[in-house]
């Protein structure tokens, strides 16, 4: 069913991370019933919704109760189930590790209680966090449900991150990417979602999904948001220089997906037009800008190089359980096995070459601007709609070549779902992608608009 689009203004004027930090520090709210809020929104919506996978009340309250400290002190937040919390279930949506308990805190967990955030529990995965495109109904944890519309896909593989943070569950969240787990969700739900230069957040304590291109990220509802917690446990300045403005910012522009896709959605393809029209009279300097080899062959390389390495990773589980998997899962681990050495080592040479070549590219552009997937949000259990979101996007370039991008909302469909775009950086230079995200969200009206 619909939900029906409208514009949303919480209560207290808290409608952010960046808002609830400000009534915080200025006495509005307290901790206590910042949580209470979080605590209501998944009493009244997680049951239809499905994002919160292990909810952990009582160690929020107490959380919330002792003094306020840090960065991010009083902040609700939750994390992917396939990352450790210590005493919290780690089953990663999967039968196969059905009574895990995790017996310490992933790395960026115990960060986050250093910074005051407060945890609320674990979010809705694909199993194993391991995206294919294909449908998960047979799993123990159903779908996560789109909160705009809940007969739509939610993207994947950090499915629950997204639905949590529009819907107010928490005010942001982790999850983990590979080829987009965490930016798709984002897309999908009209949030904010970013992958950091790998090596800027720590996968300790993360059920891997493969060796090589795995990154955690955050989700939120602004990029504002999103550069907050990044500045807490990173000890970035992204808050800061991203209010600098995209005066003089070179963008580049890939409006053609290229060969091997399809023409993109045509109301996506409006959306990024109208956006640039507001950067360019932001001052930002727009131009065209082309990839070294088409984002399709970008996508080749990475689902052979991430079936072979989920399959290396999960071989045992493969041979010893393949019927307690879900169908997904164990296809994509039996295509994985299959692969040949010499077809994984030339994929391997084509990333080399491809992250090589891309680094003319910022020669002159700051940021690559594009849509990220070229459809909207599918229809949930039409297995060909939600193969095609999921495989036919801009993301795996970032992907392949291990470089900071950033997905956000700009529009809504006729039909009231989110629209947005995808945007890339040069390893390390995560500045100039909060420049654009945080000029052109205060430039426009999406971020006052929720899933009712």
């Amino acid at each position: 069913m619909s939900a029906i689009l409208h514009t949303h203004c919480m209560q207290s004027g808290i409608a952010s991370l960046a808002d609830a930090l400000a009534a915080l520090e200025a006495g509005r709210i307290t901790p206590d019933a910042l949580l209470e809020r979080c605590l209501d929104a998944i009493g009244r919506r997680n049951g239809a919704l499905h994002a919160v996978l292990h909810l952990d009340e009582a160690a929020a309250r107490q959380a919330s109760a002792a003094p306020r400290r840090g960065a991010l002190g009083g902040i609700p937040w939750g994390i992917k189930d396939t990352f450790d919390v210590a005493g919290l279930p780690a089953t990663a949506n999967s039968r196969l590790r059905a009574g895990r308990i995790a017996p310490a805190d992933a790395a960026l967990v115990s960060r986050l209680r250093e910074a005051g955030a407060v945890l609320i529990g674990k979010l809705a995965t694909w199993e194993y966090g391991t995206g294919t495109g294909a449908e998960h109904f047979d799993l123990p944890a159903p779908p996560a449900r789109n909160p705009w519309d809940t007969t739509r896909f939610t993207g994947g593989s950090s499915t629950g991150a997204g639905v949590a943070v529009a819907t107010g569950m928490a005010l942001f969240a982790i999850g983990s990417d590979t080829t987009g787990s965490v930016r798709l969700p984002a897309a999908a739900t009209g949030c904010c979602g970013v992958v950091m230069t790998p090596g800027r957040l720590p996968l300790d304590g993360a059920l891997p999904n493969t060796f090589s291109m795995d990154r955690p990220g955050p989700i939120a509802w602004t990029a504002e948001d999103v550069a907050i917690v990044m500045d807490a446990i990173c000890g970035t300045r992204l808050r800061a220089a991203g209010g600098a403005g995209v005066a003089g910012l070179r963008i580049g522009v890939l409006r053609d997906p290229g060969p091997g896709f399809p023409a993109p959605d045509g109301e996506l393809a409006s959306a990024l037009e109208d956006g640039l029209a507001v950067l360019s009279r932001l001052g930002a300097r727009i131009r065209d800008a082309a990839l070294p080899w088409p984002a399709a062959m970008c996508l080749d390389a990475a689902r052979l190089i991430g079936a072979a390495e989920s399959a290396a990773i999960h071989e045992r589980e493969l041979r010893e359980n393949p019927d307690v998997m879900g169908a997904a899962l164990r296809d994509k681990l039996l295509a994985g096995s299959g692969v040949r050495a010499v077809d994984y080592l030339a994929a391997q040479r084509f990333r080399r070459a491809f992250t090589e070549a891309i680094d003319a590219v910022w020669d002159e552009h700051d940021v690559i601007l594009s849509l990220g997937a070229l459809h909207l949000p599918p229809r949930l259990g039409v297995e060909p709609e939600s193969t095609a979101y999921t495989s036919e996007t801009m993301l795996t370039p970032a992907s392949l070549a291990g470089l900071p991008a950033l997905v956000q909302c700009n529009g809504f469909s006729a039909g009231g779902l989110p629209l947005h775009w995808h945007a890339m950086a040069r390893a390390g230079n995560e500045t100039a992608l909060f420049r654009l995200a945080m000029a052109y969200e205060a430039a426009t009206p999406w971020r006052e608009r929720r899933p009712a």
